[in-house]
Parts: structure tokens; C-alpha cells; sequence
């Protein structure tokens, strides 16, 4: 195999790597059995294998989840009470902050461990403050949105002040997104809440009416849209999140959720992921050139658990697709952890025993997150082996390069420098050797390789 690696061409700056609390952080942040091999509390053990770069994958966003308060009212139609979460609304209107005491446990760890930068990310408004009373839409209520005009102002202080009491404490904030999945219904299963791009463009303006104001809040910034689907109306809630400069300000980019979920009854162009992250590509770089663009979380949404290489595969297929297709300079998971009997979550979770559960996805992200260092450009890199898909990385003159062997032959190549040789396929996870420049190289079968160069002086 022939390795190309061409630094005079650069691209992006990375970010990080990151996974949310959801809909997992509440319950286990509670856990204190000790870790049968460490014998640390078991949440704290979680947060390390996740966020600690000497202890576990290094990754760096942590995205919490701003409930509505489904947890307290119990309202709604959820598929299990793990989907439900807190808000930090007192009966009587003020804000209780020893509320949702197990997700903010785990927050504080994660940022303890080594996360650097946390997301408070927002699926639907508090139930106080939405039109049903609810987190989520009666079916009457399709193609309307649960958040009336006159409440957004509430809306932005309640957030806000959430945002400066936990900065206050040292969590460093550095996002806050009060619009997910705008497209979608949301009228059961999850708490979430529909918005029309018009009625993003209300929200956010709010939002940055508030922010401007807020002197213990500089430095934070919006995010937004969190589409959630790579096909569907992308363009248009883009277009809403940059018309207007007083959030445009605001924005370090434009943040997108990495779905394309196949469908049998659509015409194959419709299922053609590559296909729209390139046409998306095309757009922003025409119409608002130098805007970054992240991934702020994507999932299988494939039933059934997978721990080994085949959703790992997967895994890095996407991402390198997102590095290098839609050049995206932050990639996080929907799930840092599961116990669903889905193929989600980098970690599977064993409620009972609070135990859990490595999979070959964790190990795999680890092979970006552990080793590309934040703030590193994105070089062009290409092989000659239609199975193998590569990205590369420079920061102070050492390379990063991934690669993923799709196919089920080894491919032999020499390395390109000095330095460390990182392999996880079905039998070794992050497993490192030494290399030297020159010497042959062996990238495995269905596996994921990440060379790493020495520090160059």
C-alpha cells in the first residue's frame, strides 16, 4: 500500500472529540460501588475511561443535557424514565441547584478527569414555560412549536442563569445550543420541542439580546441549529443562524447533527451520505466561506448491541467522512454511554450491578481523541487502497495520520516517520508499538491505525 502525505495542504483546525451525559449521567452519577479492578466509585472510574488522556480516550467535549423536567412531573409519553430528566425550577419559580444531583456529580467529574470544554444542550424548554405544560408536543400540536413567543425572554434567563451558576463553580461552559433536532415532531419518547427555521432565528435572537447584556458570561457562545438529519433542511436552518450578525457574533460555527438514516423506500441518491456532507460542503464554503462546521452528535440508529468491530467500523467510517467530506472540526457522539439493547453509546452500562461494558466504538474513538491534539490542522493524506480511508494531522511540525482498513486483507506499507503505531481491530484495543521510519508496517484486517510521530525539535 502507498501512503501520500502532503502537509502544504491544509484544511481545518481540530477541536476535539466529545459524547453527551444523556439519558445515562443522572442515573450512573449516582453510582459509588467501588470498580471491581480499580476500586474507585464506579461513576468516577466512567468518567475517566471516557475524559482522562493517561487513564482512558482523552476525549474533550462533554455535552450536558439542560433538562425540561419531565423527571419531576413524570408527564408525557417516554419509553423509559432514563429519557426523562430534571430542570432546576423550585415549586416556586426560583432555581434549585441540588436538583438533577446525578448528572451534575458526573459533570463534575468528567471535568475533573480532563474534559475542557462542556455544552449545555437544550431539547426542550422547561414544562413551566412551554404552551402544554409538557417537554414534549401533544399531537395536536405537529408542525407547532411548544415555546410561545412571550415566554423565549423567560426562556434565556432560565438558561442563562443555569449557564453562570455552573461557571461560577469552575465547569467550563464554553457553548450553550437552546435548539435541538429543530425538524423533528417530538411528540413522544424524549423530551424535545419542533421549531421552523423562522422560529429558530426568534430563539437564538433572544438569546443574544440576553448574552450581550450578561458581563459574568463573556466569553460564551451559542450553538446552533443541531439539525437532525444531514438531507433535510439544512441549508435553511443555516441560512437562519447566519442572516443575523448580532448571532451570527455569537457562533463559532454551525453545529449539525451527522444522521442520514437509510430508507428502504427512498431512491438510492436519497440514502448517499457522502453524497449531501459533500453538497453541504459545497454550500457553506459558497455561501458563508470560513464558517467552521461541527458534528455534534451522531449515533448508529441501528437496533440490537454491538460491542465489537463491526459498529466500530462504522464508527470511523463516519468520522473520517466528517473530517475529511464535510470538514468539520469537532466530531461528539450522542451517547458517551448505554445500557439500551441499541447500537448506541461507546460504553455499555449494566444498571443492576452498576458495572459496564468496553466496546470496540470506544476504543476506536479513542484512536482520534487519545492522539490528535487539539488545535492540529488537517493535511491532505490519500492511499492507493480503495478499502482504506485515511486523515491526517500536523501541530508544531509532528503528524497524526488515522487510517481504517475496511476490508479483510492486511495492507503493508512503510512508515512514513518516526514514532508510535496504534491498532485496535477484533483482538487489540489502542494496542501501541514503536516504529521508525522506513520499517514495514502491518495495518490489520477490519481495523483502525493511528501513527503518531515524535515531537519534532
Amino acid at each position: 500500500m502507498k501512503l501520500t502525505l502532503d502537509t502544504s495542504r491544509r484544511y481545518q483546525t481540530f477541536g476535539g472529540i466529545g459524547a453527551s451525559g444523556a439519558w445515562w449521567a443522572q442515573y450512573a452519577g449516582t453510582w459509588t460501588k467501588p470498580d471491581k479492578t480499580t476500586g474507585e466509585e464506579t461513576r468516577a472510574r466512567l468518567a475517566k475511561l471516557l475524559y482522562s488522556p493517561t487513564e482512558g480516550i482523552g476525549m474533550q467535549i462533554y455535552r450536558y443535557n439542560l433538562g425540561g423536567g419531565s423527571a419531576s412531573s413524570g408527564k408525557g409519553r417516554y419509553v423509559d424514565r432514563w429519557r426523562r430528566a430534571e430542570d432546576f425550577y423550585a415549586p416556586d419559580g426560583s432555581l434549585d441547584f441540588t436538583k438533577d444531583a446525578g448528572a451534575v456529580a458526573m459533570l463534575r467529574l468528567v471535568v475533573e478527569a480532563g474534559a475542557s470544554e462542556v455544552v449545555f444542550f437544550v431539547n426542550s424548554p422547561p414544562e413551566r414555560l412551554t404552551k402544554n405544560g409538557m417537554a414534549q408536543l401533544c399531537r395536536r400540536q405537529l408542525l407547532r412549536t411548544n415555546l410561545a413567543k412571550k415566554q423565549i425572554p423567560a426562556f434565556a434567563d432560565y438558561c442563562l442563569n443555569v449557564t453562570a451558576h455552573f461557571i461560577g463553580e469552575g465547569i467550563p461552559v464554553r457553548y450553550l445550543s437552546p435548539v435541538n433536532e429543530p425538524l423533528w415532531l417530538w411528540n413522544g419518547g424524549q423530551e424535545g420541542c419542533h421549531y421552523s427555521p423562522r422560529q429558530v432565528l426568534r430563539v437564538l435572537s433572544a438569546f443574544a439580546v440576553a448574552m450581550e447584556k450578561r458581563t459574568d458570561l463573556r466569553g460564551l457562545k451559542l450553538a446552533a441549529a443541531e439539525n437532525g438529519d444531514i438531507r433535510w433542511l439544512n441549508r435553511a436552518y443555516t441560512r437562519v443562524c447566519l442572516k443575523k450578525e448580532a448571532v451570527r457574533r455569537l457562533l463559532d460555527g454551525i453545529d449539525v447533527h451527522a444522521y442520514c438514516i437509510p430508507q428502504a423506500f427512498l431512491p438510492r441518491f436519497l440514502n448517499d451520505r457522502a453524497a449531501f456532507l459533500r453538497r453541504f460542503r459545497a454550500y457553506l464554503d459558497r455561501r458563508f466561506p470560513g464558517v467552521p462546521v461541527q458534528t455534534s452528535e451522531w449515533t448508529h440508529m441501528q437496533g440490537g448491541r454491538d460491542a465489537g468491530m463491526d459498529s466500530a467500523l462504522e464508527t470511523a467510517k463516519v468520522m473520517l467522512e466528517d473530517f475529511t467530506l464535510l470538514g468539520v472540526t469537532k466530531f461528539s457522539h450522542w451517547l458517551a454511554c448505554s445500557h439500551y439493547d441499541y447500537c448506541d453509546g461507546l460504553i455499555y452500562l449494566d444498571p443492576d450491578t452498576q458495572g459496564y461494558t468496553l466496546t470496540k466504538r470506544y476504543f476506536v474513538t479513542g484512536q482520534f481523541s487519545k492522539y490528535i491534539p487539539l488545535g492540529a490542522a488537517r493535511f491532505e493524506t490519500a492511499t492507493d487502497e480503495p478499502d482504506v480511508r485515511s486523515v491526517g494531522f500536523v501541530k508544531d511540525g509532528a503528524r497524526t495520520v488515522v487510517l481504517m482498513n475496511a476490508g479483510t486483507a492486511e495492507k503493508t506499507f512503510p512508515a512514513p516517520f518516526m514514532g508510535r503505531f496504534i491498532v485496535t481491530d477484533e483482538t487489540r484495543s489502542l494496542d501501541e508499538t514503536g516504529m521508525t521510519a522506513g520499517q514495514t508496517l502491518t495495518l490489520p484486517g477490519r481495523s483502525v491505525a493511528t501513527l503518531k510521530e515524535d515531537a519534532v525539535c
